[in-house]
């Protein structure tokens, strides 16, 4: 925590923006938590990892690709519009039948 750029940090929150040194010590912290420490680095590895001889390549069994025309299921937007279709057909048919008699 005792980074010059945290340190810095503080400094400006204090000075120019006016928050208090508890406000700084809070913002520092979670800089400090979301940041990641100066001078830590990932270990290399040793050796590149190679796949060993034991392993084996499993594959997924393929299947076919679906076809519009075999699938059951219907956008709703689309039966929507038919089941309109067939409600205003329906009360025509019973318009006219009323007329009739």
């Amino acid at each position: 925590m005792h980074d010059p750029l945290m340190t810095e940090l503080k400094r400006y929150l204090v000075q120019s923006v006016g928050a208090s040194h508890g406000t700084a010590r809070l913002v520092g912290l979670l800089l400090g938590l979301l940041l990641p420490a100066p001078g830590r680095h990932r270990t290399p590895t040793s050796h590149p990892v190679t796949p060993s001889p034991e392993t084996l390549t499993v594959s997924l069994p393929r299947s076919s690709m679906l076809r519009g025309e075999d699938n059951v299921l219907v956008r709703p937007y689309l039966v929507a519009h038919e089941r309109r279709e067939e409600e205003r057909r329906q009360r025509a048919r019973r318009r006219t039948l009323v007329l009739a008699t």
